[in-house]
């Protein structure tokens, strides 16, 4: 009786391990279709929102400086001949790997972009107040890693004020830029938060592999001038792929900049 008793309950258990795995493959599956239909669109549309905020600020009358004080028209004058690329980084910060970015990109003199999560940001605001004081720029992703474009209008905006608010509490500043989570942003939520939607070139879909090979071989066989490429801090595989494609790049002659520099031209 004991044995028939023990059959069942592993029957029931093995049912529901089966059912909760269909679910989560299914989850995947409806969040790759998200993904994909969601970020069809390319970094161009960054650009148009861009000029379009600025219009809608009344901005677009004021000549951008750069670091070293020169008006941005004369710098580009200068920098013509320069190949950039913005790299970025989704999902951070991360305690085990974000500090690990940190370090190779200061040694290699690199300014790149995080698109933080407001969750990790409240617990580990150390990484995201460093990463902003050696230059990097800082930019909202959401409180939490949903698809913005499936909440109502004042739960989306309470994703991107809550983060924005752990951002300012952290660094000092609040984020003027925005990349949402699966590239899924609500047209209508233009003008309820005043930010800049920045989205990507390249996606080599680093966080669903180990290689860093294949990251870095899949980046390198699309990137070009102003590419805007899509990491995440997130693995060890990620980072040294970043690295290795840092070395690459600069080796061909690319400049790297945040995505505020590329953007601005």
């Amino acid at each position: 009786m004991k044995k028939k008793i023990v059959r069942i309950v592993l029957l029931f258990v093995g049912a529901l391990l089966v059912g909760i795995g269909a679910a989560v493959v299914m989850q995947q599956a409806q969040d790759r279709k998200e993904n994909a239909e969601c970020s069809s669109r390319t970094s161009q549309t960054a650009r148009v929102s861009l000029q379009t905020h600025w219009e809608r600020e009344e901005k677009i009358s004021l000549q951008p400086q750069t670091a070293d004080g020169k008006p941005a028209e004369a710098k580009r004058q200068e920098d013509e001949q320069t190949k950039k690329v913005a790299l970025t980084f989704d999902d951070g910060p991360n305690p085990d790997y974000t500090g690990m970015l940190l370090d190779g990109l200061k040694e290699r003199g690199i300014k790149a972009s995080f698109f933080v999560l407001g969750s990790e940001v409240e617990l580990y605001p150390q990484l995201v107040r460093r990463a902003s004081e050696e230059g990097h720029l800082i930019g909202v992703h959401a409180y939490r890693h949903v698809n913005l474009r499936q909440l109502s209008d004042a739960e989306a905006v309470e994703q991107v004020d809550r983060t924005n608010g752990a951002i300012y509490r952290a660094t000092g500043q609040y984020a003027s830029y925005i990349r949402p989570p699966y590239g899924c942003w609500k047209e209508d939520l233009d003008y309820e938060v005043q930010m800049v939607e920045v989205l990507w070139d390249i996606d080599p879909r680093d966080w669903a592999t180990t290689s860093s090979d294949l990251v870095v071989q899949r980046v390198l066989s699309e990137v070009e001038e102003n590419s805007i490429i899509l990491l995440h801090d997130a693995s060890r595989s990620s980072v040294q792929a970043a690295f290795t494609i840092i070395d690459t790049l600069q080796k061909q002659g690319y400049t790297f900049v945040t995505v505020e520099e590329l953007l601005l031209e």
